[in-house]
């Protein structure tokens, strides 16, 4: 399957599944086909997850006492909340390929997932995959090269002009991690509208078709 056919896929998906509530404003769906684990975040649904997205001061991200990395503090409780629910699936050693799938403030959420299967499942990193539709940035500060490194398989998809994945503001210190697609064309929808699901992928699907005629190189 090509790339961008498969990226549309997981983003239906990501949209079509039944979803579990969780931990502070995480909506979670578990997927698995064969020895592969999908784990999907839901867009934001109500008030409590509008509120984690607003905590944006820095926390530190915290592993036997010591801070790795800065995040983005809402979304990092809410991470937090709900990692030892999937731990045990994460940890399936008849697990031997895990791909993390996120929306808008699921996006977030599945950027700190990512990373920490990464860390604690070094058999799987090199299949590892990781995808944020309508990302916001999460990570704060100065970082390692050798800690951003662990997103490398990590892809954050915009809709140019989604004012979303401009959030919080780059002069706050918060960067995307990983790759970025960018789709769509500047000034074509309107700050809100470019980060509506149907407007991501109807761009997605003209992007699909620019790769087909070799417009677009991924």
């Amino acid at each position: 399957m090509h790339r961008i056919m498969k990226i549309h896929k997981l983003f239906i998906e990501c949209l079509a599944i039944d979803y579990s509530h969780s931990g502070e404003g995480v909506d979670f769906a578990l997927k698995i086909d064969r020895d592969s684990l999908y784990i999907y975040f839901q867009d934001s649904e109500g008030l409590e997850d509008w509120r984690v997205n607003i905590n944006f001061p820095a926390k530190a991200y915290k592993r036997e006492g010591r801070g790795e990395f800065y995040a983005h503090r809402g979304f990092l409780n809410s991470w937090e909340s709900v990692k030892e629910k999937l731990e045990k699936h994460i940890l399936d050693n008849k697990i031997g390929k895990i791909t993390v799938v996120g929306y808008s403030h699921g996006a977030a959420i599945a950027a700190l997932c990512h990373e920490h299967v990464w860390y604690v499942r070094p058999d799987l990193r090199d299949t590892l995959e990781g995808y944020g539709f309508g990302a916001p940035r999460v990570i704060w500060g100065a970082v390692s090269e050798k800690i951003k490194s662990r997103w490398a398989n990590f892809t954050v998809i915009r809709n140019i002009d989604d004012a979303v994945t401009h959030l919080p503001p780059a002069f706050f210190g918060y960067f995307h991690v990983g790759k970025m697609i960018e789709i769509g064309k500047k000034g074509k929808y309107g700050k809100i509208e470019a980060h509506l699901p149907q407007n991501i992928e109807k761009e997605l699907l003209i992007y699909e078709r620019e790769l087909e005629n070799g417009k677009n190189v991924l």
